[in-house]
């Protein structure tokens, strides 16, 4: 994800972004939920309720919260609460944003708020992904509101998982996602722009176009873990210099958001084997919070993916 807006970006809509810090405020627009971390979720900083107007943007909500910093006419976050944007031996860290877990088209003071909205700003070193476009840590968004408008409608894809997926499909319409079930290549539905959820063991959903990105790093799929073998697959979790932390063998399991486009993101609760699987299904929920993957070696509790 580019930081805060996107350099090149941020100098094109600074004017804009100005102009729109000038819009008076308006009605009551609801609520939202604003989250403040560093180092990909590892130390929340700030993590509140805000009541919004219908002129309120991503920008005007963080700083009412929080000592904010800007450049380039507004459009571009570089400080909030002296914890600065920097260069240091070669590696870059800076501020990134995701609306309801998706990385935003807009900048900051270009994006208005809706009712129900997870704002998560988080600054970490982006040397070894530069763009992670999209994160499981807003759980139980974007299924239970969608994104800019779009309610998604969750197609749970069950590939030869049927216990898992059974579980994956109840903790998402606990969580108020309208959902439909796929087996295999069964036809999917047209009519409702779909959030893809890959339910399956590595071996089964490896070939997917989304989920084989998880075989080539951070610097690819954004999710800082990947997935090697076939039948006997291994699962390497990676710390945010993408260096190997540690790894899964049997049982092990993960939860990931993949988003090599601009739409939806694709979802994989997936494992090394099927108890792999079934494991990382339980661990949608609030095992997902403020974390931009989770993994899980099926006995030891959720982990936070990159490993701290």
């Amino acid at each position: 994800m580019r930081p805060a807006l996107g350099t090149a970006a941020a100098v094109a809509l600074c004017a804009a972004a100005a102009a729109g810090c000038g819009v008076g405020p308006g009605d009551d627009a609801g609520e939202v939920e604003l989250t403040v971390s560093r180092d990909y979720g590892s130390e929340i900083l700030v993590d509140e309720q805000d009541s919004i107007s219908e002129s309120d943007t991503v920008l005007r909500l963080l700083d009412r919260s929080a000592d904010v910093e800007t450049r380039y006419g507004g459009g571009f976050v570089q400080t909030i609460d002296g914890l600065s944007g920097e260069r240091t031996d070669g590696r870059a860290s800076d501020w990134f944003f995701y609306v309801d877990g998706i990385e935003s088209p807009v900048g900051a003071a270009e994006y208005q708020l809706g009712d129900g909205e997870r704002v998560w700003w988080d600054h970490h070193d982006w040397s070894s992904a530069m763009r992670v476009p999209a994160v499981v840590g807003s759980w139980p968004e974007p299924f239970a509101h969608g994104f800019l408008g779009d309610r998604y409608l969750a197609e749970v894809r069950c590939v030869r998982a049927t216990e898992a997926c059974g579980a994956v499909s109840e903790r998402l319409e606990e969580a108020g996602a309208e959902i439909a079930i796929r087996f295999d290549e069964s036809a999917p539905e047209a009519d409702q722009v779909r959030l893809p959820v890959l339910v399956g063991t590595w071996a089964r959903i490896r070939n997917d176009p989304d989920a084989r990105l998880l075989a080539s790093g951070p610097e690819q799929s954004g999710v800082f873990a990947r997935f090697s073998g076939d039948r006997r697959a291994l699962l390497t979790l990676l710390n945010q210099r993408a260096e190997v932390a540690g790894s899964l063998g049997r049982g092990g399991g993960l939860v990931a958001a993949l988003r090599p486009g601009d739409g939806p993101p694709t979802w994989v609760v997936t494992g090394t084997d099927a108890a792999g699987v079934t494991a990382a299904a339980e661990l949608l929920g609030d095992a997902l919070a403020d974390r931009f993957a989770v993994a899980t070696d099926g006995g030891g509790g959720p982990i936070g993916v990159p490993v701290p």
